[in-house]
């Protein structure tokens, strides 16, 4: 009797335990299935992550993408989703938009359904070419270092031939703005779709005005990327580009701390010593515009360069806020320098 007693209480707990695991098998799976009936994550602009799945991509292969994207957290409930949506030989190829932090089984979903139509991808004012290449790779757009390797000799067009000393001939003429791509659009789709984009906003008006100040479209471009870089509100940037002007008349180097961050990187204040820095793109040791743009400008930095501000200024200075101060001296620059920083 006790033997039966003693069976019947370890039936019972293996009945429990396998129930547990089943209700813990039960919660993994409803987490992996989705949002169970309640709204799923809605994909915008700071959350969007398009992902591309290669022919022959394994399931395992393509949730540690997915991970590594950031779209999901586990490739346990990506595997559990994927079982029970039967996709393990379902996962079309192609550029998929996803969305960071996706419940794996809606993920599943988007890869099973067929590929995107199109993709959308912004590039901010000021950007150089390192920084688009990564954005786009971040967005699985294209990949980071195909996309530099092309962009260092892209030249579709003969002021972009200019930049030959460049450290990448496409470096300005990649215009920012937003774009839609094609799902299976290339690195040299996108660099044509940027650059052609950057010519047809280039008018015969500005290309005319350009030659009245003596400036190739490669100058201009040049130009306008310091000013893009070096403003911080649109409405200083006519005036930096006089101060510029001005100093290239009277053979003054431009002496600006942004040729020196693209050679060294992003810093709050360059040193004397970043200013001694051996290369032609050190405005503070060489005399005229640097080898090539070092950013590529948007309209407001182009049209200020085509029509500066008429000022007597030849030093400005900006503070920790983007606030630029501007004075006629190198005294007076010196006193708003040990006032602002």
């Amino acid at each position: 009797m006790e033997e039966w007693i003693q069976a019947h209480k370890d039936k019972k707990y293996l009945l429990a335990a396998a129930g547990a695991i089943l209700l813990i098998f039960a919660i993994i799976a409803g987490c992996a299935i989705g949002s169970g009936g309640g709204s799923k994550i809605e994909i915008t602009d700071s959350n969007r992550v398009y992902v591309r799945v290669e022919p022959g991509m394994s399931g395992s292969e393509i949730a540690a993408m997915l991970i590594e994207k950031g779209v999901i957290d586990s490739k346990l409930k990506f595997t559990i989703a994927s079982k029970m949506q039967g996709a393990d030989d379902k996962f079309k190829t192609g550029l998929f938009e996803l969305a960071r932090g996706m419940a794996p089984g809606d993920a599943v979903a988007v890869l099973i359904s067929g590929k995107v139509a199109s993709a959308h991808f912004t590039i901010p004012e000021g950007y150089n070419v390192q920084q688009i290449a990564k954005r786009l790779a971040d967005e699985g757009l294209a990949d980071e270092e195909k996309f530099l390797e092309k962009a260092r000799d892209y030249a579709p067009y003969p002021y972009i031939e200019e930049n030959h000393d460049a450290n990448f001939r496409a470096e300005g003429f990649l215009f920012p703005d937003t774009y839609e791509i094609a799902t299976d659009a290339t690195e040299d789709d996108i660099l044509e779709l940027m650059t052609s984009d950057f010519d047809s906003r280039l008018t015969p008006e500005m290309r005319s005005r350009a030659q009245e100040l003596g400036l190739s479209i490669y100058e201009l471009v040049t130009m306008a990327s310091l000013v893009e870089k070096e403003s911080f509100h649109a409405e200083d940037m006519p005036i930096i580009a006089q101060v510029f002007f001005k100093r290239l008349k009277i053979s003054m180097p431009l002496q600006s701390d942004t040729t020196i961050t693209y050679l060294i990187g992003a810093k709050d204040d360059v040193s004397i010593d970043d200013t001694k820095v051996d290369s032609p793109y050190n405005t503070y040791q060489n005399y005229g515009l640097p080898p090539g743009p070092i950013a590529n400008p948007g309209m407001k930095a182009i049209e200020a360069v085509l029509y500066p501000a008429d000022t007597d200024y030849l030093y400005f200075v900006a503070d920790h806020d983007g606030n630029n101060f501007y004075s006629n001296t190198y005294e007076e620059h010196l006193v708003i320098v040990d006032q602002v920083r």
